[in-house]
């Protein structure tokens, strides 16, 4: 071998190293603009598949709910399997699960698919985090980190704008199915490089999967999802109640199984760790809070104000545009200022809805868009300056073994906190509207939403604060 090839060795290993990483954050963002995207795209899913309020929950919900219930088992498998395999199988069941989506002539069969998007998800979402732990190293690592952060935020954010132009390019005449055909060609193209990009890894121990653990933990969830998103059309009925206290009596003896299986779903001991408790509690309060504000004013936007789907995903690129802004400065700051951006950012997301809430107050429905801009970019900025660094302050320091089934716990909070956010927040946002709403009820739906946002946006400061004090 001459001296020119062994020089240029390591150049070709660390692009292959940063082409992983694209394929692996293609797969991000997919899954995480599809929770997202359809916000825009639900006045013409209503009036096309004639969905009622409830029906619209569970479009968003199905998804987050099989995502979340299936997020653990899904990184354990990776562990024990290879996680690079479990990535391409959990995309390939995405891109098949988008393209029934596309295709789905009823509201029933759209929930149904959109469901089977939530598992292909499941399977693949703790992988990236996992390979990306496995792979890079030093800066490496927190660069790594920083840039999977900022793309799972720009799909978070971004997914409102993206779908408002599909939707008006209307492209082949598919309207709002294109929010979801447009998942096909990207999968395909990523399971097509994967192989030869991403390198296997798997846990040094191999083990039999805990079946019961994983029977147990998505029952759970379910148990507290389901009566959430139902019980406000219902009435509230005796089996809603029920389900939530058994979700309770799962969640305990899902606890007992993991201390007692020789190789369990979550190792307890991770849980020991305070700075991992509590980035999961700062997590939950996170995207919990962020994903029902992007449906609330997805609808305040075009059912309240009367928006197009363009027009509303274009007031969501204020929000964008300064996430991406402080997305990409949080590492500098963080250099300068410690963990003081965490903190900042939690507060800045507070007082932009803060603003934002005063402003709805004053405005209703009328008057201009652009007055808006200030509160969303406060928001956006705050969410830019939490959301880059909290999935890395989570996960540092923990044990390697573990790093598929630590990044699985972290993406099933973030997922069902997701579909948590939506369920709590959609009951104040529908219970405010009534049964014959008028566009000024919009405003009134948005704005005690919006006082419920401002206090977990508070919350979320107290907890980042605490976690600051845990090194890793």
């Amino acid at each position: 071998m001459s001296d020119v090839d062994i020089q240029t060795q390591p150049i070709a290993l660390a692009l292959r190293r940063w082409l992983a990483l694209l394929v692996l954050l293609v797969g991000t963002f997919m899954v995480t603009l599809d929770f997202f995207i359809v916000n825009v795209a639900i006045p013409s899913l209503q009036r096309e598949l004639n969905a009622a309020p409830a029906t619209v929950e569970w479009m968003v919900a199905s998804y987050g709910l099989t995502y979340a219930a299936g997020l653990i088992v899904g990184g354990r498998l990776g562990d024990l399997i290879g996680r690079r395999r479990m990535f391409s199988s959990g995309l390939a069941t995405f891109t098949c699960a988008s393209a029934a989506c596309g295709c789905a002539p009823t509201a029933a069969l759209l929930i149904v698919a959109r469901a089977l998007q939530g598992v292909g998800a499941a399977l693949l979402a703790p992988q990236v985090l996992a390979i990306i732990g496995v792979t890079y190293t030093g800066p490496d690592r927190a660069r790594a980190f920083a840039v999977y952060s900022v793309v799972m935020g720009l799909a978070s954010a971004c997914g409102q704008v993206i779908g408002g132009m599909l939707i008006q390019a209307d492209v082949l005449g598919l309207g709002w199915r294109g929010c979801f055909l447009v998942n096909v060609p990207l999968g395909a193209v990523a399971l097509l490089l994967a192989p030869s990009l991403v390198a296997e890894s798997r846990a040094m121990l191999r083990s039999r999967l805990d079946v019961g653990g994983a029977i147990l933990i998505t029952l759970a969830i379910a148990a507290v999802l389901v009566p959430l998103i139902e019980g406000r059309r219902q009435g509230w009925p005796a089996w809603t109640w029920l389900s939530l206290i058994a979700a309770l009596a799962l969640a305990v003896a899902f606890g007992r199984q993991q201390r007692r299986h020789a190789a369990p779903l979550i190792d307890p001991a991770l849980f020991q760790i305070a700075r991992f408790r509590i980035g999961l509690l700062a997590a939950l309060t996170l995207f919990g809070g962020v994903a029902s504000f992007f449906l609330v004013l997805a609808l305040y936007l075009q059912q309240g104000r009367g928006l197009s789907p363009l027009a509303s995903g274009l007031v969501f690129t204020t929000m964008g545009s300064a996430f991406s802004v402080a997305s990409l400065a949080a590492g500098r700051v963080a250099r300068v200022l410690g963990g003081a951006p965490l903190v900042v950012g939690a507060l800045g997301m507070a007082v932009g809805l803060l603003g934002l809430r005063l402003t709805i107050g004053w405005i209703g429905v009328s008057g201009s868009s652009l007055l808006l801009v200030p509160g969303l970019a406060l928001e956006g900025a705050g969410m830019g300056l939490v959301m880059a660094p909290l999935a890395a302050a989570v996960l540092a320091g923990l044990p390697a073994r573990d790093a598929s089934a630590a990044a699985g716990v972290l993406v099933t909070v973030q997922q069902f906190a997701n579909a948590l956010g939506v369920a709590l927040i959609g009951l104040v946002f529908f219970g405010v509207l009534g049964h014959a709403p008028r566009p000024a009820s919009y405003a009134s739906a948005f704005d005690m939403s919006l006082d419920c946002l401002i206090g977990l946006a508070a919350m979320l400061a107290l907890l980042v604060r605490r976690l600051l004090r845990h090194p890793a």
